[in-house]
């Protein structure tokens, strides 16, 4: 995939198409998914109307893991290959993963205090998902810290996956350890999802259109990254001829 979507041209064809579908797609499904989780799903027997706010944290846990795991995976690509169109994506999706992870801890904290009577513990799911968060932000700081393009990108592309450790700790620290601010997994079981189908629903709309802003995100900070790229080039090319 990268080596066909390398070409600019290939890659400009694909995002002229591939921004605008992900974007409408994105508010659609948004749309209905807060439309049923806010109107049509039921109250939860035990946690009343509070049990809403897992249709933004749930997907924005979700997209944390993906999108690191996609930047970890792009930073393999251009450490090995050097593709730089892979290193693009990796510093597009670094920033919009960190939102995603923090959207996941605030929401958490507020989920967590009227159900669990607490904003934190140390508990395994939280401090994993706080590391996952630093580790965005420290892959961010690495690139901004050092000049010079190649090594930042080498850098950081070395970081990004050093930090795939993490992902399995955060996926399974609910199985593997006991919380008391955080619940068991409830959608990926292997006897099947704990919750009611009313509730499923509005959360896979919100997963998938999670997804899809995600997407919409990425490629555009790729295509604008690239325009950037090619628009630097020409000026250094007028400024050798003038």
């Amino acid at each position: 995939m990268f080596s066909y979507l390398a070409n600019p041209h290939r890659f400009e064809t694909f995002a002229r198409i591939a921004i605008p579908v992900c974007g409408w797609l994105a508010v659609a499904l948004i749309a209905a998914g807060l439309w049923y989780g806010l109107f049509s799903s039921p109250v939860d027997r035990f946690q009343g109307d509070t049990i809403r706010i897992m249709y933004v944290h749930v997907p924005s846990a979700w997209l944390a893991l993906a999108l690191y795991f996609a930047m970890g995976v792009a930073s393999f690509v251009y450490f090995i290959w050097r593709h730089n169109l892979a290193d693009v994506a990796a510093a597009s999706i670094a920033p919009i993963g960190a939102v995603f992870a923090a959207l996941c801890l605030i929401t958490g904290a507020i989920w967590g205090k009227p159900t669990w009577g607490a904003w934190w513990v140390w508990d395994a799911r939280l401090t994993s998902m706080l590391i996952q968060f630093l580790l965005f932000l420290g892959y961010i700081a690495l690139r901004a810290a050092i000049e010079d393009e190649r090594l930042a990108a080498r850098s950081a592309a070395i970081l990004a996956m050093v930090g795939l450790v993490n992902l399995p700790i955060v996926r399974f620290s609910v199985e593997w350890w006991d919380g008391i601010l955080h619940q068991g997994a409830t959608v990926f079981r292997a006897d099947g999802p704990e919750i009611h189908g009313s509730q499923l629903l509005p959360l896979a709309l919100m997963a998938i259109g999670f997804t899809l802003l995600a997407g919409w995100m990425v490629l555009y900070r790729m295509r604008s990254a690239i325009m950037a790229h090619k628009a630097a080039n020409l000026q250094r090319l007028r400024e050798a001829r003038a």
